[in-house]
Formats: C-alpha cells, structure tokens, sequence
C-alpha cells in the first residue's frame, strides 16, 4: 500500500499562525509530535515515515519555531495551551502524543492536565530536573555565530557542534531550519530573542513538575539517550516511580537528541510501545 505524501499545513491557534506537517494513514489513530527546543516539524520526518503506515501523524512546529510565529511568551503553559488548541482544531479526541526534550516536557504536562485526551505518551529525555552541564550546552549552542555564508556551512557547523549526531539526519534538520536573508546569508528560523541573549529558556517549576507527572493516566514510555547529558539516571529512575504506568528503554550510544543521533534506535525503541495500543475509533 502506497501512503501519500506528507502535506505542510497551517492553523491560526490562539492569534498566532502556526504551521504543521501531516502525514495522512487514512483510518489511522492519531500521533502528534512535539520537537525540541530551537528544532522543528521536520526534524520528525524520517521517525513519521516509519510510523506512518500505523499512525496518522501531525507534526506540529511550536510557537517561535520552524515557520510558526513568534510570540512574546514562550512559557511552558502557552505552549501547552497551544498543543490543546491544535488538537481541538484538528478534531482530535483522543491521541498518542510523543515529545522530545522541550516538546517532551510539553507533552508530559499536557497528558498531566488534560488526561482523558491522551492515550499514550512517549517521553524523550527529558524531566523535571536538567543536569547542569546539559543545561549549559542547550544554552552555549544556541547563543553560537548563526549567520552563515552558504547552507553548507551551516550543516558543517551541526555536525561539529554534535560529532554523534547522524549525518544525513543532522543535514536534514539543518536544512529545513534555515531561511534566507536579505543579504543572501543564513541564519535559523527559530525566534532570533532566544539566540541573542534577551530572553532565557523558561522551565516549569521543579516540585510543581513532579507533582504532575503523578497524575499522568496514560501508559507512558520514558526514552533516555545512554550518553544523555540532560535526563540523569537517578532522575528517569524517579520518573518511572511516580508516573503510575511508566516504562524506561534506553537507546545505546545516543545523547540528548535521541532522533537525531540514533534515528533508527529511536524507532525501534519506540515502535513496540505504540504498537501496544488497544484499536478504537480515535480521531
């Protein structure tokens, strides 16, 4: 069976435009996809194109970043009142939903606060606390020279800032995250307020944190990067304690940017678990 192509759309949610791509599986559950911080809807294609003959999947690109708007508050609640109102929009009543660092902090506390809607949850290496040196490495990359001469210079300096990374993955998401300027130079297209130091990255409060993944309904599977700099051990260990239905699989030999580094691992890792889910007329 031939699946169609993905199609890049956009919604106005909450008087900001934001885009997404789907990847229609006719009759299909629903699976949205929330990225990492400075990331975007691409950086999932390779992991929708697996999944897509099981799944039909929305890949959303969260305020300030890929080709949605930028906003003035990037705290953790807009962005989950946004992913509320995305599947409001969309018509979606019950879901997977599967997030990545930033967009797997989303997700957890969306699952926490509106429990009947999510199905299962997947959780990327993430948590309430942040080891201190993953914390410095977010913020070191991101305040980096972003402006370049050609693309390839920008895929050059991905590659170096994370030699693990895989290489057609790390060009993949690099392309897809730049835009041209005026001057013929590059640069990202996440919101430049993040790279030039005015505004810093907004965390939930930590005890508050743990006390909501305890009201987590959903099965969950927690994945953990073996080389993760940002979800400690003893942190996932804690998670799988206090969410009541929660699993860990770590994927060997990735960092943080599980997908990134290790695609295919990560979609062996994560596959199973949502393959597990109990057929219903979803959607």
């Amino acid at each position: 069976m031939t699946l169609p192509p993905p199609e890049d759309r956009s919604a106005l949610l909450r008087g900001l435009r934001f885009h997404y791509r789907e990847w229609p599986s006719p009759g299909k559950p629903p699976l949205v996809l929330l990225h990492g911080f400075t990331s975007h809807a691409r950086s999932w294609d390779t992991f929708a194109r697996a999944v897509q003959p099981g799944f039909h999947v929305y890949a959303l690109d969260q305020r300030g970043h890929g080709e949605t708007d930028w906003a003035e508050d990037y705290s953790p609640e807009a962005m989950v009142e946004d992913v509320h109102a995305f599947v409001g929009c969309l018509g979606l009543r019950r879901f997977a939903l599967l997030g990545l660092s930033m967009g797997g902090r989303n997700a957890y506390l969306y699952a926490a606060r509106y429990p009947a809607e999510v199905e299962r949850l997947v959780i990327v290496d993430i948590g309430p606390e942040i080891h201190g040196a993953g914390a410095t490495r977010i913020q070191t990359g991101v305040q980096a020279p972003d402006v370049f001469a050609t693309p390839e210079e920008a895929v050059e300096r991905a590659l170096r800032a994370n030699p693990n990374a895989d290489p057609a993955e790390a060009r993949h998401r690099t392309l897809a995250n730049l835009l041209r300027l005026e001057d013929g130079t590059w640069t990202f297209r996440y919101d430049r307020s993040y790279r030039d130091g005015s505004r810093t990255i907004a965390r939930p409060d930590v005890e508050a944190s743990w006390r909501e993944l305890a009201r987590i309904q959903a099965p969950t599977l927690l994945v953990r990067g073996e080389r993760s700099d940002v979800l400690a051990p003893e942190v996932a260990a804690r998670m799988v304690a206090t969410i009541p239905n929660c699993r860990l699989v770590t994927v060997p030999e990735a960092g943080h940017s599980i997908p990134l580094e290790r695609p295919f691992g990560f979609i062996a890792a994560v596959v199973p678990f949502l393959a597990e889910r109990v057929p219903s007329g979803a959607g």
